[in-house]
């Protein structure tokens, strides 16, 4: 790899090479010194234009569990505030020979264009509704971890696909690794291309009782520009995965942060069946495997591409 940019760019043989690397870096984590020092005197710089627990902090553990010196920016009290363009801001960031950037931005298709502005290797940690393939790649960690593999597994993807960049990457991750994808929730949530992926469409939870694994999304009201649904009770109502819903033998996911009580009843957050906790852990030593995959060898050079523009 030269960057991850999206899943599509992963075939099943490139995704179970960064989970076996995941596992024995999962080795590392439960050592008392989690250190190595794979990647000493490397740089990568976590540039984040969004909001961000999860994947921020868990790229910089990565990192510094790799011995890579890390540079953490943010666009809040930067020079974005006056009026600089990303393309200025990566170029000067740049001038500090960073060996990876982890980007996080709004706009679709941000990763590509930065991809082109600089030599370092460029990560995507989500460009708006786009992608967040990292996100994918942990999620069938996960599941690998707990079900041996996704050959044939059931997979429901439940809630606002229309705004998530989580659903298109594990779309195709968990296809890619062998498991059926259906993809459920409001019609106003669900854009009407997504079956193009490859993926079934359910607008009700009647026949959720398929699903092996059923991934809940988060409402992202930041994203809403309009009205999309009549109200949170009447979502929750419909589509939230509660105790009533939910079979024993069923497994859930959730990519965070959770609004109890909407897309998942908190007994379901707390239950054994609830993977999320999971999921958190799984995003070091993914995010560990992948910075090995790009960084650990020789640098190879930029692959050619059209020039993307920013939706």
């Amino acid at each position: 790899m030269n960057h991850l940019l999206s899943i599509e760019e992963l075939d099943r043989g490139a995704i179970e090479r960064v989970v076996a690397q995941a596992a024995r870096f999962a080795e590392v984590s439960d050592r008392e010194i989690k250190k190595v020092p794979t990647l000493r005197g490397r740089m990568v710089l976590n540039l984040f234009y969004e909001a961000s627990t999860r994947t921020r902090s868990s790229f910089e553990l990565a990192a510094k569990r790799l011995s890579a010196d890390v540079v953490n920016f943010a666009a809040s009290g930067s020079s974005v505030e006056k009026g600089e363009s990303l393309k200025d801001t990566v170029l000067t960031l740049c001038a500090h020979k960073p060996d990876a950037i982890v980007l996080r931005t709004p706009w679709a298709g941000s990763a590509a264009l930065v991809s082109r502005w600089c030599t370092a290797a460029i990560v995507n940690a989500g460009d708006g509704k786009h992608e967040h393939p990292t996100q994918a790649l942990l999620d069938v960690y996960t599941l690998i971890q707990r079900l041996g593999a996704l050959d044939g597994a059931h997979i429901w993807i439940v809630g606002d696909v229309a705004h998530s960049r989580v659903a298109r990457s594990n779309i195709l991750a968990f296809q890619r690794m062998g498991a059926t994808v259906t993809v459920a929730g409001p019609p106003t949530l669900i854009p009407r291309e997504i079956s193009a992926l490859g993926c079934e469409v359910r607008f009700t939870l009647e026949q959720l009782g398929e699903a092996d694994v059923i991934y809940a999304l988060r409402l992202q009201s930041e994203r809403m520009t309009e009205p999309w649904l009549p109200s949170l009770r009447e979502y929750a109502a419909h589509y939230q995965i509660n105790r009533r819903r939910l079979h024993p033998r069923q497994l859930v996911m959730h990519p965070g942060p959770v609004n109890r009580g909407v897309e998942l009843s908190g007994e379901v957050v707390d239950s054994p069946q609830a993977l999320v906790a999971a999921q958190v852990e799984a995003g070091v030593v993914v995010r560990m495997a992948v910075l090995y995959e790009l960084l650990s060898g020789t640098h190879a050079p930029l692959r050619a591409a059209p020039e993307p523009q920013l939706a």
